[in-house]
């Protein structure tokens, strides 16, 4: 039994392996899990005898689309992130691990510091997993979530009423800070920015290029949009908070250079994403040192 499902998922990752698909074995797991609403373990156990006429048609509906390079988050309309399931639609930009560690860092800092009731500023919401998390993972916080795009906010919406925290999620149609009042202050402010440069944009994958372009590109060197948060973050910072965002894995260097023309940053911080690659800045307005 088990070495007819192994027989059954090696034939179909081929296909998705033929047309430069990487990982494909998982991805056909994924899709057989998806359709048959079951755990890997029971997949190899019982999944053979699962696979009838039905869920072979759906399957080969959804390969049809993977081979052309669709992104499988958008075919299932589902993509894990930080151990959850989140509604993905090709509004939103499909979450990355490395935005992950973009929340372990946040989550660290506040209980390493111990902010009661911590107010976060998420710039870019997108389908909602910054924000989603942060509630779920931090008690009593409060998040303000800003997106130019009112079909992204949507999305996120229905991200927090599915999987909880909405009472703690503000949803605010924005282009940057434009509907943050000038008063309001937060502990920490988030952003997974568009930082890939327009010449950039044509060699993309084609997963990555099905993302809104306007959740990837942000000008000649990708930092339009770096350059429009560091310009307002310090005017929303409380006094030990922090500004936390994602760069491109060659920014680190430009980046160090905007703040150093900037007398409000005191202090700076880079950290590695999982590959080792500059991937997290952390900026803030006092003098301290923050490495962790």
């Amino acid at each position: 039994m088990t070495e007819r499902i192994q027989k059954f998922i090696s034939d179909q990752a081929e296909r998705l392996t033929a047309v430069g698909i990487e990982r494909a074995k998982g991805e056909i797991e994924t899709i057989l899990c998806h359709l048959l609403d079951c755990e890997r373990l029971h997949l190899y156990m019982h999944g053979i005898e699962l696979i009838n006429e039905d869920i072979r048609t759906r399957l080969e509906a959804i390969m049809e689309k993977r081979l052309t390079r669709y992104p499988i988050q958008y075919i299932l309309e589902e993509a894990w992130f930080y151990g959850r399931k989140f509604f993905v639609s090709p509004a939103v930009m499909v979450p990355t691990p490395e935005t992950e560690l973009l929340c372990e860092t946040a989550i660290r800092y506040v209980q390493q510091h111990r902010i009661e009731s911590p107010r976060i500023l998420d710039i870019g919401v997108g389908s909602g997993v910054i924000s989603v998390t942060m509630a779920l993972e931090l008690p009593d916080c409060e998040i303000v979530a800003l997106d130019i795009s009112p079909n992204a906010i949507e999305v996120a919406e229905r991200n927090a009423n599915e999987l909880g925290g909405s009472a703690k999620i503000e949803f605010r149609e924005s282009d940057f800070f434009e509907a943050v009042r000038s008063d309001e202050q937060f502990d920490l402010i988030l952003s997974n920015p568009p930082y890939i440069n327009d010449s950039e944009y044509d060699d993309l994958p084609p997963e990555v290029k099905a993302d809104p372009k306007i959740s990837l590109t942000s000008g000649d060197d990708g930092l339009d949009a770096v350059r429009e948060i560091l310009k307002k973050a310090p005017d929303h910072l409380s006094a030990k908070g922090r500004l936390i965002f994602e760069i491109g894995y060659d920014q680190a260097e430009m980046v160090a250079r905007l703040t150093e023309n900037d007398d409000r940053y005191k202090s700076i911080a880079i950290l590695k994403d999982y590959n080792d690659w500059d991937r997290l800045v952390v900026l803030s307005c006092e003098k301290a040192d923050y490495a962790s």
